[in-house]
Parts: C-alpha cells; sequence; structure tokens
C-alpha cells in the first residue's frame, strides 16, 4: 500500500545541484502496534550538477526504534543531476504505542565529514486488521463553507462515510464475514496556503450495513492565497489495509466579491440629490449582509450605510442613496469612497471597491408655478378687457 508522498527539496551548496528527500511509502498502512513498518525514503538531485558523497541517515522517534543501528547510515555515493535513489529503512513500531501519528527523521550529506541536514516525516500508526467485510466510501460530494473561500477564510470541509454492504454477512471461500465496516482514523492533509486545523479523527465503533458517519474539519485559507482550485488529501483507516481509502478533494478559492457601478452620473445639483448604483455579487456563491456605504469629505449622504441583504451569485440590486453638500455654493469637484461590507459564510469583509468623482453643479431654478400664474394674468387681463369693452358698450 503506497501513502501519500512527503517531500522537501533542500539545495545543494555544490553548484547546480538540488537535492529532493521524499516518503516513497511505507507498509503496512496503517503501521501496526507491535510490528515492523519498511519505509522507502527517496532522495532525489533536481539540479544541473552533481552531488559527490551523499549519505543519508534515518532518526526515528518513540514509539519507532531502528531494526538495528547499524543501519541507521546508508551511502549513496555519487548522485548525478536530474537522478535519484531510493534505500528502505525498516522501524519497529513499539508494543505500548498508542494509535495516532509518529515522527521520524531523515538527515542527509552532501559530502563527507559535512553537515547533516534534517528533515521530519510522519507515518500514520493505527490497530490490527479485522476479518469484517464492510467497505466504508465517500457518499456524494464534501459539503463546504462557504461553498467557496476567498483569501484569509476560515471554514469547515463536511464528509459522510457510508458502508456502502447492503447485507449483514457475506460468504467468501465457504468462509462467512460479517459487512461491518470500521473507520479506525480518517485524516484530511492540508498544503502550502491551506491549513486543516482539526486533528486526525480516531474511531473505535462499526457503522453497519448501509450506516453512515459525518466528519467536520476546520479549514483556514491564507491571505496570500492565489485563486484556484487546489487539492487536499483525504485519507482513511479501514477494518484492513484491503479497505484503506484516500480521496483528493478539490478546494476552490476565489477573491471576487461584490461589484458597484453607478447607472447614472455621480452629480448633485445645487448641492442635493439622489446617486444611483447597481451592486452585484459577482463571487461563485451566495453572500450574505452585504451593504454599501459612502463617503465624501463635505457630503452626507441619507442612508449612512445601505443595507442590501443576501446576494445570489450574480444577482443584480439597484439602490439609491440621497446626497446633501454641507454648503449649496460649494461646486469644487469630490472623491465618494464606496465601501462595500459582506460575509462569505461566517467570514466578515470590508472592500473598498472604489474612489469616484462626485460633481457639484448649480443649475437655474425655475419657479414650477410660473405657466400656471401666466395663465391666470392672461385670463385676469382678458376678463378685465371685456369688462371695459362691455360698459364702453353700454354707454
Amino acid at each position: 500500500m503506497i501513502s501519500c508522498i512527503f517531500s522537501v527539496g533542500v539545495a545543494s551548496a555544490e553548484a547546480g545541484s538540488a537535492l529532493t528527500v521524499s516518503v516513497l511509502k511505507y507498509e503496512p498502512v496503517p503501521a501496526e502496534i507491535g510490528q515492523y513498518v519498511d519505509i522507502w525514503i527517496k532522495v532525489e538531485n533536481t539540479g544541473s550538477g552533481k552531488s559527490e558523497d551523499l549519505s543519508l541517515k534515518m532518526v526515528p522517534e518513540y514509539p519507532l526504534s531502528l531494526d538495528s543501528e547499524a543501519n541507521a547510515i546508508e551511502n549513496i555515493g555519487i548522485l548525478g543531476p536530474e537522478s535519484a535513489a531510493v534505500h528502505k529503512y525498516r522501524l519497529f513500531v513499539d508494543e505500548n504505542a498508542k494509535q495516532g501519528v509518529a515522527s521520524f527523521d531523515v538527515q542527509y550529506q552532501k559530502e563527507k565529514n559535512g553537515a547533516w541536514v534534517e528533515e521530519t516525516f510522519e507515518l500514520t500508526i493505527g490497530s490490527a486488521a479485522f476479518d469484517s467485510k464492510g467497505n466504508v466510501q465517500l457518499e456524494g460530494n464534501p459539503s463546504k463553507e462557504p461553498e467557496v473561500f476567498m483569501p484569509g477564510d476560515t471554514g469547515t470541509i463536511t464528509f459522510t462515510l457510508k458502508n456502502s454492504a447492503s447485507e449483514y454477512s457475506v460468504n467468501i471461500d465457504g468462509k462467512d464475514f460479517d459487512t461491518n465496516a470500521r473507520v479506525q482514523s480518517a485524516t484530511l492533509k492540508g498544503i502550502d496556503g491551506i491549513t486543516v486545523a482539526s486533528d486526525t479523527y480516531y474511531g473505535n465503533g462499526i457503522l453497519g450495513p448501509g450506516e453512515s458517519m459525518t466528519l467536520t474539519y476546520n479549514i483556514k485559507v491564507d491571505e496570500n492565497v492565489s485563486d484556484g482550485t487546489y487539492y487536499l488529501d483525504f485519507s482513511t483507516i479501514g477494518s484492513s489495509h484491503s479497505y484503506n481509502n484516500n480521496w483528493r478533494i478539490p478546494l476552490k478559492v476565489d477573491s471576487s466579491s461584490v461589484r458597484i457601478v453607478p447607472s447614472k452620473p455621480l452629480k448633485l445639483e445645487n448641492g442635493k440629490g439622489t446617486l444611483e448604483f447597481d451592486v452585484a455579487n459577482i463571487h461563485p456563491n451566495s453572500l450574505s449582509s452585504v451593504s454599501v456605504k459612502l463617503e465624501a469629505d463635505g457630503v452626507d449622504f441619507s442612508p449612512v450605510e445601505y443595507f442590501v441583504g443576501s446576494m445570489d451569485s450574480d444577482e443584480l440590486f439597484t439602490i439609491q442613496i440621497y446626497g446633501e453638500a454641507a454648503s449649496s455654493d460649494d461646486t469644487s469637484p469630490k472623491k465618494v469612497k464606496i465601501t462595500t461590507y459582506y460575509r462569505n459564510g461566517l467570514n466578515e469583509h470590508e472592500e473598498v471597491i472604489d474612489v469616484k468623482d462626485l460633481q457639484l453643479v448649480t443649475v437655474e431654478e425655475s419657479s414650477a408655478f410660473s405657466p400656471v400664474i401666466a395663465v391666470v394674468l392672461v385670463a385676469i387681463i382678458a376678463g378685465a378687457g371685456y369688462f371695459m369693452y362691455k360698459r364702453r358698450k353700454q354707454k
């Protein structure tokens, strides 16, 4: 059974050479308490120059120990460019060890009497194998909260594990076996920039045919992680080595969020007016508690913060915010800062979307009653003229 490959790259002092040390595999997986485990160490020269006299050294930590101290150091010798060497070590797992994760160090020396460079690796220690033939499978897609992370977000990934057996027993080569399933351990491993904050799950119970269980792991995405799809390793140790599983779990990181665009010119007439914006959620999943705030020197806005609420992906919302300058005589252009607040999952975000120019213009105000007054005056004049004409006619 091949484990995940752990590797650490180390640049050699020799010009053009670069060494990478990794655990190619270990067997059995998990390493069994009170038994030996074989570990294959791979050292690779990825540079253009050769390493003249390379040596490897195994330095295990309790509960691991070497089968013989004489086997601790292995001299590889010359390791040419673009070439690799593999050496197998045998370690013993102490009988009093607890199931979990054990560490061991691998040192390398690029030349005789040179300094040793040390790197640390881990392997999983499990319990004895069981005869149960139930197999645990990943049911559906893992659920993520939030569905798509942003840089700096924390959240969760939840897995549903199900015993795929449908009968309570199975006959193999004339022998009956139960179809219970065990999850002795379940581990989610992070990568650079994405940290799994939850420990490995260790279980002692069983899952009957068709039964399932859920496991949730906390995730932290660093602020400097680039947009893209990343893969985390989710591995389970089952009833026996043949029932171990390993899945690659995709996790998306996308920094896109809320876009705010003026839907008409940013202008206040005679020091006041209504500004209109289109607010769009361009993030791949829903955002909640979306709000917009405008700020400009010498201008008051109402509402001070416009609350939009929840927005589905690609949803568009039009908002209007009233603005009034402190002085109606002020016609100098203003810089208006547009800030949005929102939540992705439980993560609160504050983002300055843009800084726009706000124009303050003066316009001639015409009386709204002028046409009416004109009609009335015409009527009065006409009436007066008719009255004068009538009186003259009577005379």
